[in-house]
């Protein structure tokens, strides 16, 4: 028996008080007290002690003695042998997750003792330092589980994980609960784990689960503990628990981390290691402790070493820590489809993929591919994106790994096959969603069986606007393929899409791939037509009017050789918008006006009605409002006269009533302005860009700021800010931000 336990059996029988009337008395259970006095356990932690002097009565006198002797025996412990279930040893640098440690102790505060206590799950992908956290949580926590903080690795990526009976074994144990009382039956020891830990403010970290299964038995019932679970899992079926997902860190974050770690982690080549490591912690940490260990080395030497991307995850493996080792624990638990599914994946161009794609890919149906991207999801190998139910994205070194599993895993042949299934698939829907925007078409193919929902102009806008990275890569394999037709094909099935989208910087290569395709065939007339595109592209796309116009004027010369005069029209529009963005007023007008009466003589009716709009912009320009006006309205008169199809004359008048609306508001005519803005309004949205409903919104806001509306006007003017940042729109941005900062003032 302990001197500690002698005495507490003294103090006990000194008391008068049975082991039943001390517990009644203490809330201290009788079965602790017994094995406290019979030494079959360690000294009790400061809250128990002082719950045992009040049941004892104890003066303070007694119960320093009492602290003291229980102190003597807890190093007597420590010294004959290792405590069971310590907490690893906490990282000296640890950085960042500020927002997460915060949120974790507001909701222990806020669970307090009452019903259930509280568990956090903390889950994402490996190398995010989820047991760093934990460990840097329970320490932060130290004061308020005083009985004690206890560690166990659930080793769940293993082959062979804890077993549910060994853990709770391990925990009853390093509770201090003797091995001849521990119960024989799982489910006994779970009930022994919870009735010890109601009565004790202890902390279980229990690391990388395997499953709910695994840990569920090892969770606290009610009380005052609390337990945080680590896993790559998502551990959905757990109840009643704070999740918590990590991410990469912020950049801020990364440098801070490489900085701790690498004195001369230092300068603008930091933020480079940082994004070739992913921002990921175990990456950066791998990446800073190389430089750290090699003092001849430069953060731009280390930059050269990563940024090689067959050879980055190489890079990052030091000792017996990879960041490619991390991964391929959570890919040896994926069932076989699964893993056929992640590598496959590597094929993606661009940086999200949807069910559909990977149904592509895969072979199999999209149900089939969305069950199998849960998996990956549930495993931290790749991530629903944002804001979205149906597209999932790699982090960039996971990307890697897939890419090297394909590459090992798949002969060169199948790997061309299903690349090439792939390209195949993104194009033909690109033609047919790009389609409903064009005059001649303007509705679904009646055959269309596709995997993507297209039924309406709606609809296919969206999915080429999501998908744009995804069949531009397409097109650009096409091209280093020589499928030329093909090129041609899609660039002009997107030509009347394009507006929907002006501004992205996408469109110069694809109508540049177009333009080379179209030189390559023997059809002088595509040749034309996607010089006028590449000129269109450079101008708005690249910015580069300038360029654009020369394009243009080498497109009217070859149009004028072939003699077709809808092509010159094109051409010297396109050639005048140019001219517009670079300030050539006067040129620009001549070649509008030109184009215009070439676009009326060559029955061009979609094209004549869209000339309008530039002469109006450009009347504005140059300080005739009042003509400016007469062309915008203009537009609608001519939509009604002529049999324009629907799509360009809603692009027609979408605009026309857009930039009426903005001269009016520039002249003071608010309620006309207002009226216009409105007419506008419905109109866009149905392929127009998102700069034009900027406009329209910064007109609404002009027109409320001048008449007191200051609620909606600030509203409006917020909304304007952004839609059109990263338009060519300078002067409609500044007048937002003047007037705001007027409203804030």
């Amino acid at each position: 028996m302990s001197s500690f336990g002698t005495g507490l059996r003294a103090l006990r029988r000194a008391a008068g008080l049975t082991i039943e009337q001390l517990a009644q008395a203490s809330g201290v259970s009788g079965r602790a007290i017994s094995d406290m006095e019979r030494g079959h356990s360690r000294a009790p932690q400061t809250r128990t002690l002082a719950a045992l002097a009040t049941g004892l009565g104890l003066d303070p006198a007694q119960l320093r003695d009492l602290e003291e002797s229980a102190q003597e025996q807890r190093t007597r412990s420590t010294a004959d042998g290792p405590r069971l279930c310590e907490l690893p040893r906490a990282v000296t640098d640890f950085v960042g997750r500020a927002a997460e440690l915060a949120l974790v102790r507001r909701h222990v505060v806020e669970t307090g003792d009452r019903g259930p206590a509280p568990v956090v799950v903390v889950h994402g992908q490996a190398g995010l330092g989820k047991t760093a956290f934990a460990v840097r949580l329970a320490g932060s926590l130290q004061a308020a589980f005083p009985d004690g903080q206890f560690y166990l690795d659930l080793r769940g990526t293993d082959a062979d994980p804890v077993s549910v009976g060994d853990a709770l074994v391990r925990l009853l144990r390093a509770l201090e609960v003797s091995p001849r009382r521990i119960a024989e039956s799982n489910e006994e020891r779970s009930s022994q784990l919870r009735a010890v830990l109601a009565t004790r403010r202890c902390l279980l970290v229990l690391d990388n689960a395997a499953n709910e299964a695994q840990v569920r038995p090892l969770l606290p019932g009610d009380g005052r503990g609390m337990a945080v679970v680590t896993s790559r899992r998502v551990l959905g079926g757990l109840e009643g628990v704070l999740r918590l997902p990590l991410a990469p860190f912020a950049p801020d974050e990364s440098a801070e981390l490489l900085g701790a770690i690498a004195a001369q982690a230092h300068g603008p080549g930091v933020g480079r290691v940082a994004d070739l490591c992913g921002h990921l912690p175990l990456a950066l940490r791998i990446a800073g402790t190389r430089l750290a260990t090699r003092p001849a080395w430069t953060v731009d030497h280390l930059v050269g070493r990563l940024a090689d991307a067959d050879r980055r995850l190489a890079a990052l493996s030091l000792g017996d820590a990879g960041v490619a080792t991390a991964f391929a624990l959570s890919h040896a638990q994926l069932s076989e489809p699964a893993r056929t599914l992640f590598r496959r994946l590597a094929h993606v161009p661009g940086v999200c993929f949807t069910p559909e794609i990977t149904a592509v890919l895969a072979g199999i149906g999209p149900d089939d591919a969305l069950d199998g991207l849960e998996e990956l999801v549930e495993l931290g190998l790749i991530m629903p994106e944002p804001e979205s139910v149906v597209r999932y994205r790699f982090h960039d070194l996971i990307r890697l790994y897939a890419a090297e599993r394909l590459r090992n895993e798949e002969p060169p042949g199948v790997r061309a096959e299903t690349r090439q299934r792939l390209d195949r698939w993104l194009l033909e829907t690109a033609i047919v969603a790009g389609r409903w925007f064009e005059p001649g078409y303007g509705a679904l193919p009646a055959d269309y069986h596709g995997l993507v929902p297209l039924a309406s102009v709606d609809e296919a806008g969206e999915w080429l606007q999501a998908e744009a990275d995804n069949w531009l890569g397409a097109l650009r394999a096409a091209a280093a393929d020589g499928q030329h037709q093909l090129v041609v094909d899609v660039a002009g099935a997107m030509h009347w899409f394009s507006d929907s989208m002006v501004f992205w910087s996408g469109w110069y290569e694809v109508y540049g791939l177009s333009r080379a395709a179209a030189a390559a065939l023997p059809d002088r007339l595509q040749e034309v037509t996607h010089l006028n595109y590449f000129s269109w592209a450079a101008t708005h796309a690249a910015r580069r009017p300038e360029e654009g116009a020369e394009t243009a004027m080498r497109a009217y010369a070859l149009a004028v050789e072939i003699g077709d005069v809808k092509e010159q029209a094109w051409a010297l529009t396109y050639a005048g918008t140019g001219w517009r963005f670079a300030g050539r007023l006067e040129q620009s007008l001549d070649a509008y006006r030109r184009a215009q009466a070439l676009a009326d003589a060559a029955g061009d009716h979609d094209g004549y009605v869209q000339h309008f709009q530039g002469l109006g912009l450009l009347l504005a320009a140059l300080g005739r409002p009042l003509e400016a006006l007469e062309m915008f309205a203009s537009t609608s008169r001519a939509v009604e006269t002529r049999p324009v199809s629907p799509q360009p004359a809603v692009l027609a008048l979408a605009g026309s009533h857009t930039f009426a609306g903005e001269v009016l508001a520039d002249l003071g005519r608010w309620e006309e302005a207002r009226q216009q803005a409105e007419l506008a309004l419905p109109l866009i949205g149905r392929g127009s860009d998102n700069s034009l409903l900027g406009q329209v919104h910064l007109t609404l806001g002009r027109v409320r700021c001048a008449l007191g509306e200051t609620e909606t006007a600030r509203d409006a003017l917020t909304r304007a800010l952004e839609l059109l940042d990263g338009s060519q729109y300078r002067k409609g941005i500044e007048i937002a931000r003047t007037q705001l900062a007027a409203l804030n003032a």
